[in-house]
């Protein structure tokens, strides 16, 4: 097979996780079908920031100061230009605001077939990905017709830190024909935080509907204190204002990965399942034998929360 090709995002001066997920996926593909990967990045910094791909054998490294961190425009122009050049089978961008920018004018300027909502690519017969529709409803795998395709690879696609891991990719400068651009990136805006970041945290007690009332949520608090963790939850609890935005995990709020995730009474609707099904440890409390969450969950207890937490409060406390 000829080589893997991936797009290494990278904001604020860091290489993103997104990137270290399609480098650990291409060394996946790679061992089963011999390719090489190559990971290209480009723009200001990425001088600087190709050491962090080692995992890849190749860093094609487009430094300039003209494309800034980030210029849709430009970036996808020079992307382009390095599919071209260097045919890949598989190329891998992360599915981002970002990578989607560069994919869609790629796949349309080489004539690639593009697919998007990836969990995973398999190059075994043929090329094909397992899709992720209707905010994670459905599940189809999608067969690409040709040797070549473009794919645009979702959050935990595969780990980063397999990604980070290992290797020491030889770099080699690519040639950056910057077109007369008619985008200038000012400045990047974020969403304010509050003064809990739940993405970065190792471990979270997410609350769900089962709660039933705000004055319930105090005995939930009390259990995640003694944990020593924040409470996060589910849409339904910021919906009706019991907790701020900035704690609510799915697909309409943040996407967490910590290494325990203790939920208590969240059924497990597929949209809070799309933002935390990559935790290392899911532990599930419902009443509902049947509910989606027991699905994912690594340990599950079907029981009332209520007898659940002020149990286990007390245990630790004690």
């Amino acid at each position: 097979m000829a080589n893997i090709l991936i797009y290494a995002e990278h904001l604020n001066g860091q290489v993103t996780d997104a990137s270290f997920e399609l480098i650990a996926l291409a060394r996946q593909l790679a061992d089963s079908t011999g390719a090489s990967v190559e990971a290209a990045i480009i723009g200001t910094g990425a001088g600087s920031l190709a050491y962090q791909l080692g995992g890849a054998d190749t860093i094609l490294v487009g430094e300039s100061n003209e494309l800034g961190e980030f210029n849709p425009q430009g970036h996808a122009a020079v992307f382009t230009d390095l599919i071209t050049d260097r045919k890949p089978a598989i190329t891998l961008v992360p599915y981002t605001s970002i990578g989607m920018d560069i994919a869609s004018v790629a796949a349309a300027t080489t004539d690639l077939p593009l697919v998007s909502y990836c969990l995973g690519v398999n190059a075994d017969d043929g090329l094909s990905a397992t899709c992720q529709l209707y905010g994670g409803k459905v599940e189809v795998d999608v067969q690409v017709d040709g040797d070549r395709a473009i794919f645009a690879m979702l959050s935990g696609c595969a780990s980063a830190d397999d990604g980070r891991s290992g290797g020491a990719g030889s770099e080699e400068s690519i040639d950056v024909s910057v077109p007369e651009l008619g985008i200038e990136f000012l400045y990047l805006t974020e969403p304010e935080t509050g003064d809990i970041d739940i993405a970065a945290e190792e471990v979270l007690v997410a609350i769900g509907r089962g709660i039933e009332s705000e004055d319930n949520i105090e005995e939930a608090q009390e259990l995640a204190d003694a944990i020593g963790a924040p409470l996060a939850a589910s849409r339904p609890i910021i919906d009706q204002g019991w907790l701020p935005k900035d704690r609510q995990v799915g697909k309409s709020g943040l996407t967490v990965k910590p290494k325990i995730y203790l939920t208590l009474g969240i059924s497990g609707a597929p949209e809070h399942l799309e933002g935390m099904r990559d935790s290392a440890i899911i532990i599930a409390i419902n009443s509902d034998p049947q509910a989606p969450i027991f699905g994912v969950a690594h340990y599950g207890w079907v029981g009332d929360l209520f007898d659940f937490m002020p149990e286990l409060t007390d245990r630790l406390e004690g």
